[in-house]
């Protein structure tokens, strides 16, 4: 099977002397780990078994959060957290999409952009549930999660935010549940999200960037019941930390074309796209995010910042619902053990060699 990394190390430094200076910082940064990854300019780490005591090394990863190998063990470790911190009752997933008008004013300005995308998209759910008419507390939770590609690799930028089905009232201190079916009306949602992201961009100075047809059609926002977070959870968490394509799709490399898999929506069938070596570099590139971007974001109740705690917010929705709720055993955050492929045994870390300390290849 051909690797995404694979990929960048035959084809990178062509893509990288193609576009020369004008190719952004960022995306240099990330080709060049993708391309070191597990070799021998990450350095190497080795191992003793403690059975038959046979010395193991391995290179060491990248880290860069966009490499597709470097990733993997995070994912568990975000669910667990979020596990922890997951409510009672029933729960909503609402999506903010932007017009696709939009993206490619959005690609080129990504910093300001998705920024903006967030901040805007929070204060709409934020202004509409102390309406009596919807929920009527003033205090929301939830988390939003940046999603930038399409099944395809397209540019698609969107926020899937979880919300626990209701909102604090902060003078009556009490919960306000929202209907099992319904947390709040899409059109209303819709036109503040747009008005609120287009205040943002003149703050920004970069309205007149932006197509003025953007601002007379609807703007796609999605509000979906969902019962318990915890499926939600789990269907976000490889948007947290994987990155536009997995190798698990790269069917093969033939000819300068990558072949690889997708589905389409609504469909369960795999079917093969291929696109030229550069264009798929392209199109990974593009969902590379701002250096220090943050692409998960927690507000209202659900921050960690807030004066009320998880703790009282669980004590508010037990008295709101008539219900105990019963956290559940902690699972241990275990790594699985390096077992040797000699003997079977476990192997334990001796050190790390850092690049620097490599001792280049006797290459006479």
């Amino acid at each position: 099977m051909y690797s995404i990394n694979e990929i960048f190390r035959t084809f990178g430094p062509e893509y990288m002397n193609s576009f020369g200076a004008s190719m952004p910082n960022e995306h240099r940064k990330v080709i060049d780990a993708i391309i070191k990854c597990r070799t021998a300019a990450c350095g190497m780490v080795v191992y003793e078994c403690v059975g038959c005591g046979i010395l193991h090394s391995t290179f060491r990863s990248c880290g860069n959060r966009h490499c597709p190998k470097c990733q993997n063990h995070k994912i568990k470790l975000w669910v667990g957290k979020q596990m922890k911190r997951q409510l009672p009752g029933h729960h909503f997933m609402i999506t903010f999409t932007v017009p696709e008008q939009l993206r490619r004013f959005i690609r080129s300005n990504q910093r300001a952009a998705y920024a903006a995308m967030f901040k805007a998209s929070s204060q709409t759910l934020k202004k509409l549930t102390p309406d009596p008419k919807y929920i009527g507390g003033d205090l929301p939770g939830f988390f939003g999660v940046l999603h930038t590609w399409g099944r395809q690799l397209q540019y698609h930028p969107h926020i899937h935010y979880i919300v626990p089905g209701g909102a604090i009232s902060t003078d009556a201190g009490s919960w306000h549940p929202s209907r099992i079916d319904y947390y709040l009306p899409v059109r209303p949602m819709s036109k503040i999200f747009r008005a609120k992201f287009c205040d943002e961009m003149k703050k920004a100075g970069l309205l007149s960037k932006i197509p003025a047809g953007v601002w007379t059609i609807d703007w796609n926002v999605n509000c979906q019941a969902i019962g318990s977070s915890e499926s939600s959870i789990k269907y976000l968490a490889p948007y947290v930390f994987k990155v536009a394509i997995s190798d698990s799709r790269i069917v093969k490399v033939e000819n300068r074309e990558v072949y690889f898999q997708y589905k389409k929506t609504g469909s369960e069938r795999w079917r093969t796209m291929n696109l030229d070596a550069k264009e798929f570099i392209r199109r990974f590139l593009q969902h590379v995010l701002p250096t220090g971007f943050m692409k998960v974001r927690y507000y209202g109740f659900l921050n960690p910042s807030c004066s009320i705690s998880l703790d009282h917010v669980k004590k508010l929705l037990e008295k709101a619902y008539d219900i105990k709720f019963v956290e559940s055993e902690p699972v241990p955050e275990t790594i699985p053990p390096i077992i040797c492929s000699h003997c079977g045994g476990t192997l334990k870390y001796c050190y790390s060699v850092l690049p620097f300390q490599m001792i280049p290849p006797d290459t006479g």
